[in-house]
Parts: structure tokens; C-alpha cells; sequence
């Protein structure tokens, strides 16, 4: 996919919500949990400091991140769901 963020913006492909509670409850699409777990898949060069240099992110293609349950924004692109965050959105790295 030749996506490429901007700036200290990340394109997250969001982890599968689950569709089964602990107790084997199946939970309907409607009243699944937005999913706040996903995989980093682009990331973009980096905001720049108040003197110009630039600062690079702290997340990689690859690393899975936890992130803020109403962060971002979703996107559709191949006919795959995924979210566009600051990294200031991205609560942390898994691993």
C-alpha cells in the first residue's frame, strides 16, 4: 500500500475486536468495544522542533501499540479499516 503519514502521524491497522466475553458470551458487532490494541503498519518522519531539526518517532513498522479508545481517525483504504494517529495518541509498545 504506498501510504506515507505526515509529520508524527502513524497508520494503525486495529487488532480484530473480540466477538466472545470471558463467560463464552458472543458479542454483536453493535455492542463490541472499539479496539485499542493494533499494529503500526507506516509511519511518518517526525514533528520538527522549534529549531528546526527533526524529531524522529518512537514506534516502527511492526510494533504492536495501545492507544487511546476515541483516537485517531478511521480510514478505509484496499477495503481494510484502518486509523491515522499523532503519536502523542499512542499510550504505548507492546513488547
Amino acid at each position: 500500500m504506498p501510504f506515507k503519514p505526515l509529520g508524527d502521524r502513524v497508520l494503525v491497522e486495529p487488532a480484530a475486536a473480540e466477538t466472545r466475553s470471558r463467560g463464552g458470551i458472543i458479542i454483536p458487532d453493535t455492542a463490541g468495544e472499539k479496539p485499542t490494541r493494533g499494529t503500526v503498519i507506516a509511519v511518518g518522519p517526525g514533528s520538527r522542533a522549534e529549531d528546526g531539526r527533526l524529531l524522529p518517532l518512537d514506534v516502527k513498522q511492526g510494533d504492536v501499540v495501545l492507544y487511546g479508545k476515541w483516537s485517531g481517525t478511521e480510514v478505509k483504504m484496499d477495503g481494510k479499516d484502518y486509523v491515522i494517529l499523532k503519536e502523542s495518541d499512542i499510550l504505548g509498545v507492546e513488547g
